[in-house]
């Protein structure tokens, strides 16, 4: 089972955005591999419709970036997306890579005890993709192995009145006066929060109400720059681990976060 509270996991969870995306084709199975080799246990997907209802890993509505396609997912049959390559567009050594199902995802992280953080990008046909996600975690037998994420936590507390037996997490990209708040109206069992957004405070706030805190950083390149000019970033980052005021560290280079995380349990 995929434990959102480091308490009941003992342990921090160090999970990739898109997986490893930085060194990996994002939302793919290669993505995922690559996140366990490099210290991670979990990874941010996400998620749409085919035009016949299944649901697939795919950030954008079209295949146009991440594919050798063009067109809309919603446009395009499981068959038609099983055609595409999704590797090649990022190294050649991907190429032949494919865009996996949910059920595909979900039976990945069964086997390996890999976490699924998965948002749901369906943007039109929101019902049907609740009626699929149902349907895809009692096959699957899924959903202990998954938090479903989203931007409108107003959509996430419906889906959590069809599905009563899915967690759900809300993203934010700003300081809210009330985090617990925010987690309680929506009944939200994770909040994801920005590095420069987050505060001790907040994650001892959402511990007490019971809410997991996934704190999410960009890439190296990003807090390099800053260090450059005599601004270290990252200086409180590992004693957030430490302390235990987050339970997932998350962001595109999962080595990275790996090294953030060590240095925490080290203190």
């Amino acid at each position: 089972m995929f434990k959102l509270l480091a308490q009941n996991a003992a342990d921090v969870h160090v999970c990739g955005h898109r997986g490893h995306s930085i060194g990996a084709p994002e939302n793919t199975i290669a993505a995922f591999v690559a996140t366990r080799e490099h210290g991670g246990d979990s990874a941010e997907i996400d998620c749409v419709l085919t035009e016949n209802g299944e649901i697939v890993l795919m950030h954008d509505q079209t295949v146009d970036r991440t594919t050798n396609g063009t067109g809309l997912v919603s446009a395009k049959s499981l068959t038609d997306i099983r055609k595409l390559d999704a590797g090649s567009w990022l190294d050649g050594r991907f190429s032949g890579e494919r865009i996996p199902t949910l059920a595909e995802a979900i039976e990945f992280a069964k086997t390996y005890d890999f976490g699924l953080v998965v948002e749901v990008k369906e943007a039109r046909q929101t019902d049907r993709f609740v009626r699929r996600l149902g349907a895809v975690l009692a096959e699957t037998a899924g959903a202990d192995h998954l938090v479903m994420i989203s931007f409108d936590h107003a959509f996430l507390r419906d889906m959590k009145d069809a599905l009563p037996g899915v967690r759900t997490e809300g993203i934010t990209h700003a300081r809210h006066a009330d985090f617990v708040g925010v987690a309680k109206a929506a009944r939200l069992d994770s909040l994801s929060i920005e590095h420069q957004m987050f505060r001790p405070e907040d994650g001892v706030a959402l511990h007490k109400a019971g809410v997991a805190v996934r704190f999410h950083l960009q890439r190296p390149a990003y807090y390099d720059r800053y260090k450059a000019l005599g601004v270290d970033l990252l200086a409180p980052v590992s004693s957030y681990v430490a302390d235990g005021v987050i339970d997932t560290i998350s962001g595109d280079d999962v080595g990275f976060l790996a090294e953030l995380k060590a240095a925490g349990v080290a203190k």
